[in-house]
């Protein structure tokens, strides 16, 4: 018997300088690029405190993980006088973090097990419009996410090596087809 996991539901509310944002299901590529574009698009507008409410997601896939290491890196790195955004994680279960500290990157965020201080209550809902992403799109957010996971921890290169080949190779094919 072969069972698929749900996919997963971003669920997004914010207040002052706070975004919260409850993944419930497998955060996978499939999600990847939208939570992405979320992320990048609420930094822009200035919110620095991304909560990512784990409690309901059972899994990610390395994608998913590639593209959250990258926003650690992100935020670690920016500091021109601003506020520092920082992600943080919410009850991630031991599989997840048993991940995150085995691709050597449990070290780009803080883990809580309560909710924070702004919780929900005083914030607004915001609706995550998927970015409707064309294969292009999910084939190269896939690839930067392996070749992130790469340049953080060098023994991730033999995890994921061909599948980086494979992902750039497909990227090439689909470029060079004019294929969305």
């Amino acid at each position: 018997m072969i069972m698929k996991m749900p996919a997963s539901t971003l669920l997004v509310w914010v207040g002052d300088k706070n975004a919260w944002i409850w993944i419930s299901g497998r955060a996978s590529f499939n999600s990847s690029v939208d939570f992405k574009t979320l992320i990048n698009n609420l930094a822009q507008k200035g919110f620095s405190r991304f909560v990512l409410d784990l409690t309901e997601c059972p899994l990610m896939d390395s994608t998913f993980l590639g593209v959250l290491a990258g926003l650690g890196l992100k935020f670690g790195a920016r500091r021109n006088g601003d506020p520092q955004p920082s992600l943080e994680l919410l009850n991630p279960n031991p599989r997840i973090l048993d991940l995150l500290d085995n691709l050597g990157v449990a070290h780009l965020f803080k883990v809580l097990k309560e909710p924070p201080e702004f919780a929900r209550a005083d914030m607004a809902p915001v609706d995550p419009a998927p970015t409707n992403a064309d294969r292009r799109e999910v084939s190269r957010t896939c690839l930067e996410a392996h070749k992130t996971l790469m340049d953080v921890n060098p023994a991730n290169i033999s995890k994921f090596k061909e599948v980086a080949e494979f992902l750039a190779n497909d990227l090439k094919k689909t470029e060079g087809n004019g294929e969305k």
